[in-house]
């Protein structure tokens, strides 16, 4: 008989797989990768194979601690087991913190891109009304049950994936004068790390597997192996897209195609090709991927919060499931941080804000996955110190406003909930 209190296992792995493509594919694709070959250049190639590597030592940690704790709450849960509870804490607001604003920049991005389809100018109040009635709508969708979020996510994650393979196949083989006019970049150490630290924010959707654990059929077979199979796929569309960018990179050098903080935005390259029905394609692929970002968002958002509920680390209401197996106060609650964050409008910190907050998040899965016992380790304990020195070295190259910003959304956040365990304890 099945536990009230705990979520239904709903998900396999095809189902786990689109949950992970849903969380990565899109700002990354389309904002970020531009944006770091303004810095990069033609090494791009690097920068993502390095992000990569990164994301594949913490994607395998992630896997295996979900398997060993298939229970929803991410880094949360596992470092509260695993590694003391003020540090699991510490992880869960991290996450959230860095994913609200995520959330709401996907908010944003969906209603500009289908604002930019339909050839609309958004006032500022405009978007960002628009946007938190957006996330609104998208909260309401999750509550209806994860099976059914499920279903959404996998009929918008394929849309996107065929916007992406059709700028691909399009790119590569229409003509350009672009060899002759890109610049001959040099290999700036610094740069190519800083666009490593980056481009792994962009990789990093596949955590919602582990944070969605509770929810997964045979977590130890399915986890790992959604993880790798999502990480797989990310970095073979994320090469060929910025393998076919770095052909127009000259657009860039002309300020022609250029935009949110000087990227080359790929739903604005795909003009030089001239293909009305590519263009729309693309645009069409962009507004799906902010929306599956901020679905798959709200849905690992809300997990966390109701993980913390269950500890007292926020009210115990948190934790309180519906009939559809959903936290409805949690998904609730998410949605309005997200609008409120959209009414807020200013989101431009968000990347360099995650960068901090994630490299720490996945820092603090590296050395929880290190703790594991030996019967919980799926893969060497090697991969976990990899993970974890990268993610200690990156930090360094994040911009040092970022690290303030970050002390100052999450250490009172910490603070709070320490409180609320401190004296959930006293009445115990």
């Amino acid at each position: 008989m099945g536990n009230p209190e705990v979520l239904r296992r709903e998900i396999g792995v095809l189902g786990a797989i689109f949950l992970g493509l849903g969380s990565i594919l899109g700002t990354g694709v389309f904002v970020s990768i531009g944006l770091v070959i303004g810095q990069v250049g033609e090494w791009i190639g690097l920068a993502l194979l390095f992000a990569g590597i990164l994301a594949a030592c913490n994607g395998l940690s992630s896997a295996q601690l979900a398997a060993a704790f298939p229970v929803s709450g991410g880094t949360y849960e596992y470092a509260y087991r695993t590694l003391h509870p003020l540090v699991g804490i510490f992880a869960g607001w991290l996450f959230l913190t860095a994913k609200s604003a995520s959330a709401a920049t996907a908010a944003m991005g969906a209603l500009s891109f289908s604002a930019a389809a339909l050839h609309l100018e958004l006032t500022d109040f405009a978007l960002r009304l628009g946007s938190a009635a957006l996330s609104l709508l998208v909260t309401c969708l999750v509550l209806l049950g994860l099976r059914r979020s499920n279903q959404f996510n996998i009929a918008i994650v394929l849309i996107t994936i065929l916007s992406l393979v059709a700028f691909v196949l399009f790119g590569t083989f229409v003509e350009t004068t672009a060899d002759s006019n890109l610049r001959d970049d040099q290999l700036d150490p610094k740069g190519l790390l800083e666009a490593t630290a980056l481009l792994f924010v962009a990789y990093t959707g596949y955590g919602r597997i582990a944070t969605l654990g509770e929810e997964v059929r045979e977590p130890r077979r399915t986890i790992p192996l959604a993880i790798c199979a999502t990480l797989g796929v990310t970095w073979l569309l994320y090469a060929s897209v910025g393998w076919v960018l770095t052909k127009y990179q000259y657009l860039a050098d002309l300020g022609l195609g250029v935009g949110l903080n000087q990227s080359l935005r790929l739903e604005v390259v795909v003009q030089a090709f001239e293909q009305p029905w590519l263009e729309k394609c693309v645009q069409v692929g962009a507004i799906t991927a902010m929306l599956g970002v901020l679905l798959n968002l709200v849905l690992g958002l809300s997990r966390v919060y109701l993980a913390l509920g269950r500890r007292n680390h926020l009210p115990k209401a948190f934790a309180k499931l519906d009939t559809q197996s959903n936290p409805r106060l949690a998904v609730l609650f998410t949605g309005g941080v997200v609008a409120a964050l959209c009414l807020m409008g200013d989101v431009r910190m968000t990347w360099s804000l995650s960068a901090v907050t994630v490299l720490l998040y996945y820092g603090i899965t590296n050395l929880a996955a290190l703790r594991l016992k030996e019967q919980d380790q799926i893969f060497p304990k090697w991969v976990s110190l990899i993970g974890l020195l990268s993610c200690g070295f990156l930090s360094v190259f994040v911009e040092q406003e970022s690290w303030f910003t970050a002390g100052i959304l999450v250490v009172p956040a910490v603070l709070f909930s320490a409180i609320l365990r401190s004296r959930s304890h006293q009445f115990n």
